[in-house]
């Protein structure tokens, strides 16, 4: 014990100096930069203002000397088009950095940052996760770490060492088009999963070969769009935000993540760019973040041409600065650099704030290693393994995989079953992939690995060529994909009908909707397949909830394969041959109506139904399937739940077990979630709400205890007050359909 104590003494101390040393380091380069080279590091552009007119990857000489010899640029981000080679990567970094390094005054380095969002996405050939809702679905933390560690590794050796990711705004919006890089509708998931994944990308030590620095994002309320439009208001109330935006950012801060990026959109008509509150106050007094806040792309410019609260671009500038900003995202121009500098030089803004700012930016530069050697390191490629990604991808891709239905056990398919696939996803690698994948959009067939599957291949593998005939073609709008005429004259001849339906790719803006329901042309095939009178199986590929309830109920099977990326599709024949047991659960719950949009977490008078006057009962669910649902081909069995106390005080800690069996006849996994549900509070309580969860695999007939520990702290609220407090009351946990109540004193 005392050898222990010694060694975690030494560590501390070892770790306290090397943060004062780098301190210093700091102030001594912070003292000798003039107001331009302070501003310049506060400036972050793309990677087209350095490159040749005609070009995607060849830097133009003169343009790279203006950005970092001219404007002193600290920052430069993104890719111009599509996805490069590691070898154009090291040759860009190197390009950047000879210059940044060798010819500028200090020997700056050059922090480059990217959208590395489920897997290192502008890799050419990378190998991409699933989209953080299908990883959401895992209930699975270590891989989410997994893929993390793993995506920050080739992003590393890139020679890139930021990472504009995870995203922690919740999935309670579905109309939201960045829905599918939420980790759904609940804080706890959603904390969870994003402090693993911010852990992982940046480990122990940011100057390590498998480390980049992490960013929590979008702070604040970007998720909750009223209209369900990208980067439109939100009107969120102080509870909401409180009690349930500002956690997850509150574990990404305990995480250490080294950086966040702001939410593009407003809040109750404040852009958040331009919101001291929300900059100082909030991030950084009130959640004690400390790293480098950068605005998302030309957010700062948008204060005067989208927001409209500044009647300039140099009061943009001023308003941003003076909230809190540290960088901008400009980053199609040097006008940041030039009002600021303007800004500085008359008196407006003082010095003093740019070395706020400066000295973070400079900090975490050292702390990534980049004053060290800011080139493309070989040790961190040395570290990249291709095949450990392929497997962690497979992993994720199968555990994501989310069975909604299975009536009279049509899942798995026989081995000899012939087949009509047909629907726009079960030919196209696009949809699978969504967002963030070789390009932008995710559209672009051309640029994905020629060794991507297709739904309709890995079924082929699985039952024979022969067995299988696809309608649908390689581009998910033909026309021919719902060709209800033709469609007809094939069926006859099939046992089973697989319909791919859902969503095309797409990010951002672009990927709105004004819907939920499904486009008119995939519901008049779902009812032609009903209608053939073949055994329907539905396979869902989408970034969120679209509506099938004018179908649902007539098709025999329903597998949810969210955004799966480059092991997708045969994780979904896996599946639907019963090669592998699926065990996804839904990370949000599923809508039966574009009106009726409840989350599992509600509030009792929520649900309340009022069919006679003055006669009130407590409706059911009205979803489609609610969150936390998913089946699997094998039954499993909770029992013996209970509490190690009856009563509990502030001192104490809950231990909470189930014994969970598997009844059934193969072997399968089980996410186990533990609610709790406060009876009665000063403020109206949920429903319920999540405190823990758990996966395990188990053999038929097996059972195992899991258990889940309850601090006072987990069943805390937001009063009225706005303070987060623990009343006494009586407290229900739930597990599965058995509860244990608990009393706090």
């Amino acid at each position: 014990m005392v050898v222990m104590l010694l060694l975690c003494f030494c560590f501390s101390s070892h770790g306290q100096q090397k943060v004062a040393d780098t301190d210093k380091k700091v102030d001594e380069l912070l003292s000798k930069m003039s107001i331009e080279e302070k501003v310049g590091q506060m400036t972050q552009v793309t990677i087209d203002l350095i490159l040749k007119n005609n070009s995607t990857t060849e830097i133009d000489s003169d343009k790279l000397n203006q950005a970092l010899l001219e404007k002193h640029v600290g920052s430069i981000l993104n890719v111009k088009g599509h996805a490069y080679t590691m070898e154009t990567w090291h040759k860009i970094q190197k390009g950047i950095q000879d210059v940044a390094t060798k010819k500028t005054e200090h020997k700056i380095p050059v922090l480059y940052g990217i959208d590395a969002i489920h897997g290192a996405n502008y890799i050419e050939g990378a190998v991409l996760y699933p989209h953080n809702i299908g990883m959401a679905a895992t209930r699975n933390p270590e891989l989410v770490k997994e893929s993390a560690r793993l995506t920050a590794i080739e992003t590393r050796a890139s020679g890139i060492r930021w990472n504009f990711d995870p995203v922690l705004g919740l999935g309670r919006q579905p109309l939201w088009s960045r829905f599918e890089e939420t980790f759904g509708e609940d804080v706890y998931l959603v904390s969870e999963m994003g402090s693993a994944a911010i852990k992982a990308y940046q480990g122990d030590d940011l100057s390590a070969y498998s480390s980049v620095a992490a960013c929590l994002k979008h702070f604040l309320g970007y998720s909750l769009p009223a209209s369900g439009k990208d980067r439109t208001p939100a009107y969120i109330t102080d509870y909401t935000i409180n009690e349930y935006l500002l956690p997850p950012f509150q574990a990404a801060v305990d995480a250490k993540a080294a950086t966040a990026m702001i939410n593009s959109a407003e809040i109750n008509g404040v852009p958040v760019h331009g919101s001291k509150y929300y900059l100082t106050e909030v991030l950084r007094n009130q959640l004690g973040f400390k790293g480098v806040a950068v605005s998302d792309w030309e957010d700062v410019i948008r204060l005067h041409t989208r927001h409209h609260i500044a009647s300039t671009p140099k009061e943009a500038v001023r308003i941003a600065v003076e909230a809190g900003l540290d960088m901008s995202m400009v980053p199609m121009d040097y006008s940041f650099y030039d009002l600021l500098v303007e800004l500085v030089k008359e008196g407006t803004i003082k010095e003093s704030r740019l070395d706020l700012s400066v000295r973070r930016i400079l900090k975490l530069k050292y702390e990534l290693g980049l004053f060290d050697n800011a080139y493309p390191e070989k040790e961190a490629m040395k570290l990249v393994d291709r095949k450990k990604e392929e497997e962690v991808a497979k992993t994720a891709a199968l555990e994501s995989m989310t069975l909604l239905k299975n009536e009279n056990s049509v899942l798995p398919l026989p081995k000899n079953a012939k087949v009509l696939l047909a629907g726009p996803a079960a030919n196209d690698v696009t949809s699978l992939h969504s967002s963030w994948s070789y390009v932008w959009q995710g559209s672009d067939v051309s640029q994905y690995p020629k060794s991507t599957k297709t739904i309709k291949a890995a079924l082929e593998e699985k039952l024979g060529a022969a067995n299988v005939t696809c309608q649908s073609t390689a581009d998910y709008a033909a026309k021919a994909n719902y060709d209800v005429n033709q469609f007809k004259n094939k069926a006859a001849g099939y046992d089973y009908i697989v319909l791919c339906l859902g969503e095309k790719a797409y990010a951002e803006s672009p990927g709105s909707i004004n819907d939920l329901t499904l486009p008119e042309e995939q519901i008049e095939l779902a009812q032609a397949a009903i209608a053939s009178g073949k055994k329907v199986i539905l396979v869902l590929v989408e970034g969120r909830p679209r509506i099938v309830s004018s179908f649902v109920d007539d098709i025999l099977a329903v597998l949810m394969a969210y955004r799966p990326s480059t092991k997708g599709a045969e994780a979904i024949a896996d599946v639907l041959v019963g090669d592998y047991n699926p065990n996804g659960i839904l990370p949000y719950s599923y809508p039966r109506y574009t009106g009726d949009l409840i989350k599992y977490d509600f509030k009792y008078s929520e649900a309340i139904k009022e069919d006679v006057p003055n006669e009130y009962t407590l409706g059911e669910f009205s979803g489609q399937w609610p969150f936390g649902h998913g089946l699997s081909y094998t039954t499993f069995e909770v029992s013996d739940l209970k509490s190690d106390k009856t009563t509990f005080t502030q001192s104490d800690v809950l231990n909470i077990t189930a014994k969970v069996k598997n009844t059934g006849k193969r072997e399968g996994k089980v996410a186990i979630e533990l609610y709790s549900s406060d009876l009665y509070a000063s403020i109206t309580p949920n429903n319920k709400r999540l405190k823990g969860f758990e996966k395990i695999s188990l053999k038929p007939g097996e059972e195992k205890t899991v258990s889940f520990k309850i601090d006072p702290k987990d069943l805390a609220f937001v009063n009225a007050e706005g303070k987060k407090v623990t009343e006494p009351g009586e407290f229900v946990f739930t597990v599965k359909d058995k509860k244990v109540k608990v009393t706090y004193k």
